[in-house]
């Protein structure tokens, strides 16, 4: 039951980030242009995201238990130390040079272009270099 839930979940956010143009690059990377031709057409996407979670977080914060029985993982780390900003960097870099972030580069698979896979082969190999470098720092025999 839990996989259909995501599947479902899932569906529905691709669908609206189709809808919200946030899988063309030119519509994000105009947004992300303040100091040139800036495009304010996403936020109110961010805007409607931020209400979003901010409901979601005050709805399951009353809760004591998941409500389709699955694990609840809510973020716990409350400290900014040089990963986070080190990580938050490198993903506003990586999104202002080429107009994708996970969700939308997921979502524009749909769209059959080139692009979007190369994206996120790229985004693969970081994924796997990072779990290989956390792997070997933790002093871990591969």
């Amino acid at each position: 039951m839990n996989g259909v839930i995501a599947l479902i979940a899932g569906l529905l956010f691709g669908f609206g980030l189709n809808l919200a143009h946030m899988t063309d690059p030119e519509v994000v990377i105009g947004f992300l242009d303040v100091a040139g031709q800036w495009n304010p057409q996403l936020v109110f996407v961010l805007a409607g995201a931020l209400i979003t979670a901010l409901i979601g977080f005050r709805v399951v914060g009353m809760e004591g238990q998941s409500w389709f029985g699955g694990a609840r993982m809510l973020p716990t780390k409350k400290d900014i130390d040089g990963q986070l900003v080190g990580g938050a960097g490198l993903f506003g870099i990586g999104w202002g040079l080429v107009g994708y972030c996970p969700g939308p580069g997921i979502a524009a698979l749909t769209h059959g272009a080139a692009d979007p896979a190369w994206f996120m082969l790229g985004m693969a190999a970081g994924m796997i270099g990072y779990g290989l470098r956390a792997h070997f720092n933790a002093g871990v025999s591969p």
